[in-house]
């Protein structure tokens, strides 16, 4: 099955106002950026994202925040965005920071079929607010275990290294981390790429997630590839 579609304009149709977005992502590593750009031209807007982090000023999901089309931004770090912390302390912007762990495992129940979680993570702290607490024993120990929803996101939009038109995909190096976990998750997925093959030119064995997970494929163009934090050591 050809899953290819021209470009992320095409990816994004049937994305209307006020839907759930999840997007992968590690820092600014593997942000699917052609994507970015479409959703800031759509203008749609009440949008809720999903990612581990909410991009900078100027890239990423920081975009879609300078344009104020997210409505509420779920993740787990947010360290590098002046405008997140301007909205989110304004009141602009409603936020649920999850622990790294819980948002990942969230994702793939998600992508699972699987309506809930149980975690430790949280438990006793302001994350449980609200929430139902069970106690079980596990490898011996009772405690306490939070549950926590998967996650159901209408689009899904991940950024590969490489995929083939039927969608299976190769993710390289730290863009793996929450990427697959998003793809999995959504109701459609968007996956754009750095290089688009054809079938049986990618190995089995380096598939990092199978096309049965993804929607729409389309080859992206302009990579700018930010390294969120550049650290070298001065020469000796």
């Amino acid at each position: 099955m050809n899953k290819t579609v021209k470009n992320a304009d095409e990816a994004l149709a049937g994305l209307e106002d006020g839907m759930t977005l999840a997007l992968g992502g590690f820092g600014l590593c593997g942000i699917p950026e052609n994507s970015i750009a479409a959703l800031v031209k759509k203008g749609k807007k009440n949008l809720t994202c999903i990612s581990n982090n909410a991009g900078v000023d100027d890239f990423g999901l920081g975009l879609l925040l300078q344009k104020k089309l997210i409505k509420k931004m779920i993740s787990s770090y947010v360290g590098e965005n002046a405008e997140f912390e301007r909205q989110m302390l304004s009141g602009e912007l409603e936020v649920d920071l999850i622990p790294q762990g819980t948002l990942a495992t969230r994702l793939m129940a998600g992508g699972y079929g699987m309506p809930a979680i149980f975690t430790p993570a949280g438990v006793g702290t302001e994350v449980a607010e609200g929430k139902e607490v069970r106690r079980f024993k596990f490898n011996g120990e009772e405690k306490d275990y939070l549950m926590e929803y998967a996650f159901e996101p209408d689009f899904a939009i991940v950024k590969a290294w490489k995929g083939d038109t039927m969608g299976n995909l190769v993710f390289r190096m730290t863009a793996r981390n929450f990427s697959p976990l998003v793809a999995m998750a959504g109701k459609i997925t968007i996956a754009e790429v750095e290089e688009l093959v054809q079938p049986g030119e990618l190995n089995p064995q380096e598939i990092h997630l199978p096309g049965i997970y993804v929607t729409r494929i389309f080859q992206g163009e302009k990579y700018e590839k930010r390294i969120e934090q550049r650290t070298v050591r001065k020469r000796s």
